[in-house]
């Protein structure tokens, strides 16, 4: 029976206490903003004009081509009685192209309905393994990654795939990159500095790849990385505690590595937003779990990826309607914002991938019957959160999960 390597445990309170509540990105198989100012969003109608030339950056492997196409209308302050929206982020871990059709399946899925996601890029992902020892992890051998390297010819399908991904509009932050979880050398132990060594190489394989590679046939990436990278998830949602001063001193606005959140709206840690995975609704079971796939297979499977084909048509509806349960929560009381996690995987017969694509397909047909969904990266949704009063903010983080206003929105 095949199983992940070890995770970081998370606890699911009390009403979950017997469920295997993990969190983290896949290790058995392989699996990287706007800035504040300067930024690099286009708030044009899609097709308004013509992309300016691209202006390469260093060795060509990014360049600056203008601001981001097919972004949303500039956030307004929620008037006084008005309905929050609901936003939902979907977000990639790894995200790596690895031969599986899975980038493109749901690119093309959010192309279709509207919707926008953030894709958390593992820097090793654009690092040929024949130059793994350019790669010094921290607290860990020269060359050492808790993920596998991908092929040249996977490495050069990701940056295709993220190459569309800005180009329509999704946000590419950072997974940063060798994904250790367990012993000694845990991001779980690495210190503020060792956290900034970590980031710094995993911006220079995105903005040296070319140099790594070798390959100069290929076009650039459309975007400059240090404006883009405003925010990450750490590997197994561990180490957030050190990472957060190096974060608020590389002007980052937001972070996705809190375990156990709740649903409800967010605060911020140390300067920065707190935007973490949530409990949601578990069908069928009297404990919530963790908004991503592989907690859904944790306690479904117990952490075997190829369990007994006879599970996966109820364990694919269990995982669908889960995450449809914690929309539904959000979207009928406190309108909290719902953040979902996942991996381009083919667990137990690729039933997750499954799942999240019903799940969005629901909300997407909530917007379009008229409900005021919105389906964003993190970065669009912390942009709209930067435009709130505190007041405002303040007086939503009164709601408590799946609680309404009494007296209704308009007099909320």
């Amino acid at each position: 029976m095949r199983t992940l390597t070890r995770r970081g445990a998370l606890g699911l309170g009390a009403a979950g206490a017997a469920a295997v509540g993990l969190g983290g990105c896949g290790t058995s198989t392989p699996s990287e903003g706007r800035a504040p100012s300067g930024g690099s969003a286009d708030h044009r109608p899609a097709g308004s004009g013509p992309k300016p030339s691209a202006r390469l950056i260093g060795d060509g492997s990014t360049s600056y081509t203008g601001r981001q196409p097919k972004q949303p209308e500039r956030p307004v302050p929620l008037e006084p009685g008005q309905t929050p929206p609901q936003f939902v982020v979907f977000s990639w871990d790894g995200a790596g192209e690895v031969g599986n059709g899975l980038f493109p399946r749901f690119l093309d899925l959010a192309e279709e309905h509207g919707a926008r996601m953030t894709f958390f890029l593992s820097g090793l992902y654009l690092l040929p393994e024949s130059r793994k020892r350019l790669y010094d992890p921290p607290n860990n051998p020269r060359g050492a990654s808790d993920i596998g390297y991908l092929t040249d010819a996977h490495i050069k399908d990701t940056l295709e795939n993220v190459r569309r991904a800005w180009l329509d509009g999704h946000e590419i932050g950072t997974h940063f990159n060798g994904h250790f979880c367990a012993g000694s050398g845990s991001v779980g132990n690495w210190t503020p500095r060792q956290w900034r060594s970590e980031i710094d190489q995993a911006k220079s394989f995105v903005k040296e790849w070319r140099t790594n590679s070798g390959w100069t046939d290929l076009p650039p990436l459309p975007f400059d990385c240090d404006k883009e990278l405003v925010g990450g998830r750490t590997p197994c949602l561990l180490g957030q505690e050190n990472l957060l001063p190096v974060a608020r001193d590389l002007g980052w606005r937001y972070d996705a590595s809190s375990p156990g959140g709740r649903q409800v709206w967010p605060t911020k840690k140390q300067g920065i937003w707190d935007l973490p995975l949530q409990q949601i609704p578990f069908p069928g079971r009297s404990f919530e779990v963790l908004s991503m796939d592989y907690n859904m297979l944790a306690n479904q499977s117990l952490n075997s990826t190829n369990a007994p084909a006879h599970n996966y048509p109820a364990w694919r509806e269990q995982s669908a309607q889960a995450y449809i349960s914690g929309f539904k929560r959000a979207y009928e009381t406190n309108r909290a914002p719902f953040f979902v996690g996942n991996h381009f995987e083919q667990w137990n017969g690729g039933i997750y991938m499954d799942a999240v694509e019903e799940a969005l397909k629901h909300m997407a047909r909530e917007k379009e019957k008229g409900g005021d969904v919105r389906l964003v990266s993190f970065r669009q949704f912390t942009d709209w959160l930067d435009v709130q009063s505190p007041e405002v903010l303040d007086k939503l983080r009164t709601l408590d999960v799946g609680q309404a206003p009494a007296e209704g929105w308009k007099r909320f």
